[in-house]
């Protein structure tokens, strides 16, 4: 008789199920509501309730300045605009991430992608990559905070400064992560998170910059607002720029549940996390994200597992993971791929987006990136956030369900 799930038998999570997403109640109901009879959905106009959820997230993660914007890659195309990389620029990028940490250095400034290899520990970007790749036409780095786990700024930090480059932190996956105390966002010259509709804080989109530097907040505020100047005739614009503002309506939903998810959500998961990944850890295979005891906080966008198929008979994590799916748990490879494969980046979509002045780029097509490689092909495992929410009994199935497949491992590799 078959043990395991995807061969017939029982499920190890059975009940075991992802809390529909996003969470909302009448409350919400009620805030929609009443910016819709206030007729106020933009944001130009007295007592903003973005310039309310503004103020509200640049002082949960103790920074000085915050910028609500439309989405988080519009955040990214932002926070380069405003730091002054131009046309022709290098941008180091992690080549583990969502396709946005790159293709925003494209479309928002015309600057050119370098990525470079990951941690394979972390699923950050490497600091001794990053030393690496700086050659005398780079000009920033995009440090991205993967699955909400924080860059390692004690290493990165001095590097940039050595270099004197630009470091925006791509914090779209870490709400409220903290760094030695500090949240994330406020280590580099500006940070930029984005709140679309699978993160852990939403308003079905929307992004927002941080920084403490005023001259970087004028600047982005100036770009954010087709060129305007705040204060001044509404038909003056002083530079080139696009727009994007964040509505009155994300700007609402996102003061609410802001406060819900620092004073409900962010430490629960977090222990819950703790309580999961220590128990994986006793039955081996399965590792998080390497513990560090300088990160004294923890935002998830997913929990991110490595799969080492040494202590697993050599299966394949791809059938690994149809094995922990049919057992009840549902669980992805994360973005599949490093970014320089998608086909975004083939030649003669990136020949029609950079400026000659950008000319030689890299050659996506050949590159190769040993960690990143094997970390997509066959060691990375995500879990989305909501899973977070089902408290030790859903972690406990989890583990359980593991557990079952590694008892049983010879059955699943007789199937491979």
């Amino acid at each position: 008789m078959a043990k395991l799930a995807i061969n017939g038998g029982p499920k190890a999570a059975e009940g075991f199920g992802l809390p529909e997403w996003p969470l909302f109640d009448d409350e919400y109901r009620e805030i929609v509501l009443d910016v819709l009879s206030s007729r106020h959905w933009g944001r130009l106009h007295p007592d903003s309730r973005v310039e309310e959820f503004e103020r509200a997230y640049a002082e949960y993660h103790g920074a000085r300045f915050g910028i609500g914007v439309s989405n988080g890659t519009t955040a990214l195309e932002l926070a380069l605009l405003a730091t002054g990389i131009k046309a022709g620029d290098e941008v180091l990028v992690p080549a583990v991430s969502f396709i946005a940490s790159a293709s925003a250095i494209v479309t928002g400034v015309g600057a050119v992608p370098i990525f470079v290899d990951i941690d394979p520990e972390t699923a950050c970007i490497s600091p001794d990559a990053i030393e690496k790749a700086v050659t005398d036409r780079t000009r920033g780095v995009v440090a991205v905070h993967y699955g909400g786990y924080p860059a390692d700024f004690d290493r990165i930090l001095p590097i940039v400064h050595e270099h004197d480059l630009v470091l925006v932190e791509d914090c779209a996956h870490a709400q409220g992560s903290e760094w030695k105390g500090r949240k994330v966002g406020t280590f580099g010259d500006i940070g930029c998170f984005s709140f679309q509709e699978s993160k852990a804080l939403t308003a079905g989109e929307g992004g927002i910059v941080l920084t403490d530097d005023e001259e970087l907040a004028e600047s982005a505020r100036l770009y954010h607002n087709i060129g305007r100047v705040v204060g001044r005739p509404g038909y003056q614009h002083h530079v080139l720029a696009s727009n994007y503002r964040m509505t009155e309506f994300q700007g609402a939903l996102l003061s609410t549940q802001l406060e819900r998810y620092r004073q409900n959500q962010f430490d629960s998961k977090y222990e819950n996390y703790q309580f999961l990944v220590k128990e994986l850890q006793l039955l081996g295979g399965i590792e998080p994200q390497k513990h560090d005891e300088r990160i004294t906080g923890r935002g998830f966008y997913f929990i991110v597992l490595r799969y080492h198929s040494d202590q697993f008979d050599g299966v394949h994590r791809d059938r690994f993971m149809e094995a922990l799916n049919a057992e009840g748990v549902p669980c992805a490879a994360g973005y599949a791929v490093p970014l320089y494969k998608q086909p975004a980046f083939k030649r003669e979509g990136v020949e029609r987006l950079l400026a000659e002045s950008a000319r030689p780029w890299p050659d996506y097509e050949t590159m190769f990136l040993p960690a990143s490689e094997r970390f997509c092909a066959e060691e990375q495992i995500t879990i989305r956030h909501q899973a977070l929410l089902t408290g030790h009994q859903g972690m406990q199935q989890i583990i359980d369900a593991v557990a079952k497949i590694k008892e049983n491992i010879a059955e699943l590799a007789a199937t491979e």
